[in-house]
């Protein structure tokens, strides 16, 4: 008896998709970090909120932990792309630890703009969501603590010392619509706060945001590459429900529910700035399975942003070259 014959898939893949500048940096610091001390190298929370790179990582000698109590004395402390609040620093200077901070270099710019509000006595607002480490970080950056909104309802409840004397920083990750939505009521409420409209919002995940909105006009179904503590792959995936088109956020291949291709012939996948090409490579692969698959690329912004790498890996390995 013959074979079924399988349907035909297009595939389009969103331009930008997957890694950002900042989470290049961050996975480069720990790889740079075993090549210079040796392993094991303690990283303070997930270094990027993706499970393969973790497990890339803790493969070649990284440790992974929450808190710094749970990093021995005198071990080489790496901070995550995310960032920390000011004790966590203080903490791990106070016993010493050679620390190299990771921190994506636009969520540093975010806590020095809060920072400066703060000194000129701005009572800051942060548009972020709760618990989410980044925000947990910007939260313990600025002096006299911050109020946190996440959604355009939240504003008309904020209790302020003085409506005139007000600004706000956005976590990096959100969605750029409902960011703006957000500061739209508060300028509405307060129309002498003072802030950035959307451009607290990195580059990478603007890029990937206009993708998917691009994406969307051509497919049937939608997948995100990503994991499920990711602010803006979560972020892609609910660009896509809000165009009307089917949208699943999935870790990786095997995430993939085959009922999800019934009737589709169109299928567009994106993924989120921690994720791996290798991810979406096997989600292709995965795809060919239930279909003859044609790959279509879209066309996209081109990144070519890179940032500098920590003095503490350069110095050190300048003076090992040196004396090499």
């Amino acid at each position: 008896m013959a074979s079924k014959k399988k349907k035909k898939l297009d595939v389009w893949l969103a331009s930008p998709r997957g890694f950002c500048a900042g989470v290049e940096r961050a996975i480069e610091i720990v790889e740079r970090a075993l090549e210079l001390h040796g392993p094991p190298v303690y990283v303070r929370h997930e270094i990027v909120h993706n499970k393969r790179v973790v497990e890339t990582l803790r493969a070649k000698g990284a440790v992974f932990v929450e808190e710094i109590d749970d990093i021995p004395d005198g071990a080489v402390t790496i901070f995550s792309a995310h960032g920390v609040a000011e004790k966590v620093e203080i903490e791990a200077m106070k016993r010493g630890l050679p620390v190299i901070d990771a921190t994506c270099p636009l969520v540093s710019k975010v806590h020095k703009e809060g920072q400066n509000h703060a000194k000129n006595n701005r009572q800051v607002i942060l548009i972020g969501h709760e618990g989410h480490p980044e925000v947990e970080g910007t939260q313990g950056r600025i002096p006299g603590g911050v109020l946190l909104v996440t959604k355009p309802d939240d504003v008309a409840g904020l209790k302020v010392r003085n409506p005139d004397m007000l600004a706000y920083v956005t976590q990096t990750t959100l969605s750029v619509d409902e960011t703006r939505a957000v500061i739209e009521a508060l300028t509405a409420r307060f129309p002498n706060i003072d802030g950035p409209d959307v451009k607290d919002i990195c580059y990478a995940t603007q890029n990937r945001q206009q993708a998917v909105r691009d994406l969307s006009k051509h497919v049937d179904l939608l997948l995100v590459v990503g994991a499920p503590n990711s602010s803006n792959s979560n972020r892609l995936r609910e660009i896509g429900s809000e165009l009307g088109i089917p949208s699943y956020l999935i870790d990786d291949a095997g995430n993939l529910d085959p009922a999800w291709l019934d009737n589709v012939n169109v299928i567009g996948v994106s993924a989120g700035a921690s994720a791996p090409e290798e991810l979406i490579q096997e989600v292709i692969e995965r795809l060919s399975e239930f279909g003859d698959v044609q790959l279509k690329k879209m066309d996209g912004v081109e990144e070519n942003i890179t940032f500098k790498l920590p003095r503490e890996l350069t110095d050190a390995e300048h003076k090992n070259a040196s004396t090499a």
